[in-house]
């Protein structure tokens, strides 16, 4: 099956699957803890994790209980308490908002409710149903503040309370360090993905000139070179808001490391560890993996570069769902879904490479691009302008390609992710590009 099926029986049955997959994980994610946990702020750049588990029986309601059911509000009181427009994260714990035991069970018994929805909803006739696309909308919803809660996990200060299997190693990749695209025009973006959100649509012709793109991640092996070239002490690699960040700020290394007798160590979920040398560097900002890239003499990848390479197949002038083609995720592909709770080293996942041969550009970290968040050609805001539209233009960033923190449901060839410049509690990497010139490209630029 692909995600890309119109058939109702097979996406009610996958809705059902993502919205019971989601809910699992937002189980672990809470249940891990005590009360206590849940209900302290871990940090001011995120909300409580008792917020997110209410927040998320909360839009389930409103959007599958009232909006597609027509049925009558539950608690129609709490809504302004999970309106994340009214409400900024740092002011959330003040808020008198429902216990961990009150959240759970307003959780289940929406979840309840719209179990019972699902099985009699028609997947047609108005543009919330259609295919399904309100069930899909709310199960990657939840796995999005999924992942949210896995940063504030990672945020948190105390004993290990996530454990996951470390991915498989395989052999150390030996291929070439970068790829070359060849120009030429390539379809960008989607209008046949049933459940791809507003940003991601539509699909529209896009020229791009040939370009070098690194044929994995940048490990953290590469960034403590640049490390220990003075990348964070020479002004020049950074542009002037990431150099007022790094002295503001005091910066010398992503965030969680630390230095201890020469030797760099990280937190990961509670746990010091040594860095290791083989896997994509994380937590880093737009303006480090910048700085970075203009130390290595590249650049950082456009978005539109970004997705010509994970999604452009020059053999048949195809864009396909993903990498290695329009079948779903799979374990052997890609790294998702939190079954690790690490990046694999990078060059994993041969089955997961592109037609041109680069790997992991679905799953392990999310990459930052040099693009600004912008509309599409064509784009209309669907079904409500929160989503996407008050977010275009401004200093916000996209980032592509997913993490080992993202479910397959929210991350595809098309998905789109953006945020600030100067955020670090993200798992955030990055791969850097540079231009190719006419000797280089075995393709003509054509229009």
């Amino acid at each position: 099956m692909t995600g890309s099926t119109t058939d109702p029986e097979v996406l009610k049955e996958r809705a059902l699957a993502a919205l019971l997959t989601a809910r699992e994980r937002t189980s672990v994610l809470t249940g891990c803890v005590e009360d206590g946990e849940l209900t302290a702020q871990h940090s001011p750049l995120m909300s409580p994790l008792v917020w997110d588990l209410a927040h998320i029986g909360n839009q389930e309601e409103q959007w599958l209980l009232r909006a597609v059911a027509g049925r009558d509000a539950m608690r129609p009181e709490i809504d302004s308490l999970y309106d994340a427009f009214e409400h900024p994260r740092a002011e959330r714990p003040s808020l008198p908002l429902l216990a961990p035991a009150e959240a759970r069970g307003y959780a289940a018994e929406v979840r309840g409710r719209v179990l019972d929805v699902l099985e009699r909803t028609p997947f047609h006739g108005t543009a919330l149903t259609e295919a399904g696309f309100a069930f899909g909308m709310i199960a990657q919803h939840e796995q999005q503040h999924d992942e949210t809660m896995l940063i504030t996990h990672q945020l948190r200060s105390g004993p290990t309370a996530l454990t996951a299997p470390d991915p498989r190693p395989g052999p150390p990749f030996t291929g070439p360090s970068e790829v070359l695209v060849p120009g030429g025009p390539f379809t960008m973006g989607t209008s046949t993905e049933p459940w791809a959100l507003d940003n991601e649509r539509p699909a529209h012709r896009c020229l791009v000139p040939p370009f070098f793109i690194d044929t994995t991640p940048v490990t953290n092996a590469a960034y403590q070179r640049f490390m220990a070239d003075g990348g964070y002490e020479e002004m020049r690699w950074w542009t002037p808001e990431g150099w007022a960040t790094v002295q503001r700020n005091k910066l010398c290394a992503p965030l969680f490391w630390r230095q201890e007798g020469g030797q760099w160590l990280r937190r990961r979920f509670g746990t010091v560890e040594p860095v290791p040398d083989d896997e994509p560097v994380m937590h880093v900002s737009w303006y480090e993996a910048d700085a970075y890239a203009r130390w290595a003499g590249r650049r950082l990848p456009s978005e539109e570069e970004w997705e010509k390479a994970a999604r452009h197949d020059p053999a048949t002038d195809r864009s396909t769902r993903y990498p290695w083609g329009d079948e779903d995720p799979t374990p052997e592909r890609a790294n998702l879904g939190q079954r690790h709770l690490r990046p694999a080293p990078a060059g994993s996942y041969p089955a997961g490479e592109s037609p041109l041969g680069v790997r992991q550009l679905i799953g392990d970290v999310w990459e930052w691009t040099s693009s600004g968040f912008l509309p599409y050609p064509g784009f209309a805001a669907f079904p409500y302008r929160e989503y996407s539209d008050v977010f275009f233009g401004g200093d916000y960033k996209v980032l592509r390609g997913g993490a080992f923190s993202v479910d397959a449901v929210a991350c595809r060839g098309t998905f789109r992710n953006w945020d600030h410049p100067v955020r670090r509690q993200i798992f955030s990497g990055f791969r850097t590009a540079r231009d190719a010139g006419p000797a280089d490209s075995p393709d003509p630029v054509v229009g």
